[in-house]
């Protein structure tokens, strides 16, 4: 049957489309491309100070060089949660409409503040045991480990100041003589007060309650069994090959992945980051770097592999041509017109290889993670970087890590042969019926 004629298939796509466009997956998936800077310069940072520097400078040297790496590291990653706090803030804002969105910014920011505890148990320069320390916030509150808590204050805090914001019996007018910015400031004056307040209550409620708070229960409870879950080979597996089925509909595959996979991706590459910074174990073997590094050969569906398949077998002139055309930004893991153009949309003959090699991409590179044969990814790197150069600066410079994915891609060009071969002759076919409708 026809995808183009399939009740099933419509409904698939309508159903990915809503939830596509829902506001909340949508402001999470804009809220971390808007950071994806900062976590690529981090990764820049801890990758020249563990790597590139220790091969050029040696004792003090080497430590006052690194410091500017370190300085880098604590204005990105080790304020993740911050960040992503205020930017889910801003994104939702806005695309709730809300006409003042710098204002729920910093109302998420500073809500997410208020779940903080005031004192933290830290270990002093030379100590054994730790101390209980108050008024500071560490870059464990701050940093990785309140992400997913600041994703959450974020979206509540943000959804529940905007709503108050309406409110116009609420809004303090200073008349028209004002300056528009503080006129601004003022209209959500009372909404501030009242929603950080509501968040401080809660917040000191819990901790004179339970002697706990928000940022623990919420990476404790929440966020681990649900990177577990979500991050886990399997569950990895399942979320990026349906992301890359919604492409067979023309549905972009960040519906999926942009907005449930790739936040939770991002978090483990962060962590990876700071234990590779700190010289501690890395903890996550799947993340954003080895997705895009082993499934994203070409851009979706490792479409790389397929140019390389169709110069190889390939006899149909029009394929060739988009191929041709298509090679270069395909290198860059660009693939719209291979997408669009081969096409992949709406061609149930690529369908199998289109998700089912980046799926052993996924697979290869973890099993032999696993195995000890590469390290793990340590380093964001832009998902834009060519094949060969994206495993080596992912991994830290690990040159077996290159050969995995050569081999990979080999591997990947042997499984979409076959289907080029289906693809030239299901083309054929179609000339020829458009021949004898002409005669």
């Amino acid at each position: 049957m026809s995808l183009q004629n399939s009740k099933a298939a419509d409904k698939f796509a309508t159903f990915a489309a809503k939830m596509g466009a829902q506001i909340h997956l949508r402001s999470l998936r804009d809220a971390f491309a808007t950071i994806m800077p900062l976590y690529i310069l981090a990764g820049l940072a801890v990758l020249l100070n563990n790597t590139v520097f220790t091969w050029i400078f040696k004792g003090k040297t080497l430590l006052h060089v690194q410091y500017w790496g370190t300085l880098l590291s604590n204005a990105t990653l080790n304020i993740s949660g911050i960040l992503i706090a205020a930017m889910i803030g801003y994104c939702l804002a806005k695309n709730r409409r809300f006409d003042n969105p710098i204002s729920a910014a910093l109302v998420s920011m500073s809500a997410l503040v208020t779940m903080m505890p005031n004192t933290v148990k830290l270990i002093p320069d030379g100590a054994k045991k730790a101390v209980d320390v108050s008024a500071v916030l560490p870059f464990t509150n701050l940093g990785t480990g309140a992400m997913f808590a600041g994703v959450i204050v974020g979206l509540i805090a943000t959804e529940a100041f905007v709503r108050i914001s309406r409110i116009k019996k609420l809004q303090v007018h200073l008349g028209e003589n004002v300056p528009p910015a503080v006129g601004k400031s003022f209209d959500v004056l009372i909404p501030m007060i009242i929603v950080l307040s509501c968040s401080a209550i809660i917040s000191a409620l819990l901790y004179n309650l339970s002697g706990m708070n928000l940022i623990n229960l919420i990476t404790t409870f929440i966020q681990e069994p649900l990177r577990h879950i979500g991050t886990g080979i399997w569950g990895v597996i399942i979320l990026y090959s349906l992301g890359n089925l919604l492409w067979l509909f023309g549905i972009h595959q960040s519906v999926i992945y942009s907005s449930i996979l790739e936040p939770l991706l991002i978090i483990n590459i962060t962590q990876n980051i700071a234990a590779y910074n700190a010289g501690k174990a890395i903890p996550n073997i799947i993340n954003v770097s080895q997705v895009q590094t082993y499934g994203l050969m070409g851009g979706s569906g490792s479409t790389l592999c397929l140019l390389v398949a169709t110069f190889l077998v390939g006899h149909s002139a029009v394929t060739k041509n988009v191929a041709k055309l298509s090679i270069a930004p395909g290198f860059f893991n660009i693939n719209e017109p291979v997408i669009f153009g081969y096409p992949i949309v709406y061609n149930i003959s690529l369908a199998i290889p289109f998700v089912l090699v980046p799926v052993m991409g996924l697979v290869i590179s973890y099993v032999t993670t696993v195995l000890g044969w590469m390290s793990p990814c340590v380093i964001q790197v832009p998902w834009t970087t060519p094949i060969g150069f994206s495993a080596f600066l992912a991994t830290a410079g690990d040159w077996r890590a290159v050969v995995i994915q050569l081999i990979t891609f080999v591997l990947g060009v042997l499984v979409y042969i076959p289907f080029v071969m289906i693809n030239d002759k299901v083309l054929s076919k179609e000339n020829q019926g458009m021949d004898v409708k002409e005669a």
